[in-house]
């Protein structure tokens, strides 16, 4: 199996923390949505004939195309791949963009799965990071989605925002559990360099929230959520029995999959990973000339093995040890059980019947800890 993700890179306004590529000139969405048609005609045969069974749009805005963009994206996709195998076709929306068209729109196009950016459900949060839409249109616009037909909703929470505290981050997980998703995923805020957020912060215009308020951050929205029923079995995921979002968790399986777009990543399930620049006139030329323009590499297996740490120590299934001897070989585990052992020592990791996770103590720190566990 295989999966496919499209980069739609485009945007009405460019929040503040955001440094993904995007644009926000709408002029060349028409261009751009032939040309990922095209590329997807140049590339399915990298697949290998795999059934592509995730199908993900995401971005920038995914529903900011109109609805003659998206039947043709869509419709051209049908043209290449068998859309008869895909079991998760998710789209990501901003929820000002969300209609009781949009969703018809959707559903007529075999959608099943919605992601959606909420990040904060009150008001002064959204101004200060730039979202484009109000509380109330958030809450409205999953209550469209369910009424259209579309149950499977995911809500992404950001903590850590500029002027955040405990008390408006449990009313914000709170209204997101009303909202009845079925999947929530929960970022902690990055000061990118160069984004308008990080210009504002080396102004002293915002604060970054500490260490220790973020930890408390993620652990009020581990509680609140897992209270609620939902499963934490990836750092940032949580999400109700049987609605662990499918394409992502493939990205962490291992699985192969095409990145369609601008920016766009690939991995063909071995050690090749492919990129497209992030450009999207670049990319829009390449493609009308019948021509790919990504950037290729072949993984090291150093490469390989750091990628696998990496990804396995992000979910809550964890690393295998037996499985990562097998793998890697024996010097491998070793090594990396060494360099586990402070960790250990420390409660920030745990080891039980050979595998190795990341404990709650340990997860503000999740990023320094799998980079001490690489091969160097």
């Amino acid at each position: 199996m295989a999966g496919i993700y499209i980069h739609i890179p485009l945007c009405k306004q460019r929040c503040y923390y955001c440094d993904f590529y995007s644009t926000c000139n709408l002029e060349q969405a028409d261009d751009y949505v032939r040309a990922v048609v095209g590329e997807c005609a140049l590339r399915i045969h990298e697949l290998c004939g795999e059934p592509v069974t995730t199908l993900y749009v995401g971005g920038g805005t995914p529903s900011v195309l109109t609805q003659a963009q998206f039947r043709t994206l869509v419709n051209g996709l049908r043209e290449h791949i068998g859309m008869g195998a895909i079991e998760e076709f998710t789209v990501e929306v901003n929820p000002d963009d969300v209609t009781p068209q949009l969703v018809e729109n959707l559903r007529e196009a075999g959608v099943n799965r919605v992601s959606m950016g909420v990040q904060s459900f009150v008001d002064r949060e959204l101004r200060q990071i730039n979202r484009r839409h109000n509380a109330a249109q958030a809450s409205e616009a999953v209550s469209t989605l369910h009424r259209g037909g579309i149950d499977n909703v995911s809500i992404d929470i950001i903590y850590g925002l500029p002027g955040q505290t405990l008390d408006t981050l449990r009313y914000s997980v709170e209204q997101a559990i009303a909202c009845a998703p079925r999947h929530v995923s929960a970022y902690c805020l990055s000061y990118e360099q160069d984004t308008p957020l990080w210009k504002m912060r080396e102004r002293g215009e915002v604060s970054e929230a500490s260490d220790e308020l973020c930890l408390a951050m993620y652990e009020l929205i581990r509680s609140l959520l897992t209270d609620a029923g939902f499963l934490h079995y990836e750092i940032s995921n949580y999400a109700l029995p049987g609605c662990q979002a499918r394409h992502n968790s493939a990205y962490w399986d291992g699985t192969p999959y095409l990145g369609l777009g601008a920016a766009a990543h690939s991995y063909d399930g071995n050690r090749v990973r492919r990129y497209n620049p992030s450009d999207m006139v670049q990319y829009v030329e390449a493609i009308n000339r019948g021509t790919v323009c990504f950037h290729e590499e072949q993984e090291s297996l150093e490469e390989c093995i750091n990628d696998h740490i990496m990804v396995r120590l992000r979910t809550s299934q964890g690393l295998d040890a037996e499985q990562f001897k097998q793998r890697f070989g024996v010097s491998a585990l070793n090594c990396l059980l060494t360099a586990a052992k402070q960790h250990l020592e420390r409660g920030l990791m745990d080891n039980k019947n050979g595998i190795l996770r990341i404990t709650p103590q340990g997860v503000m720190l999740s990023d320094a800890i799998i980079s001490d566990l690489f091969v160097s």
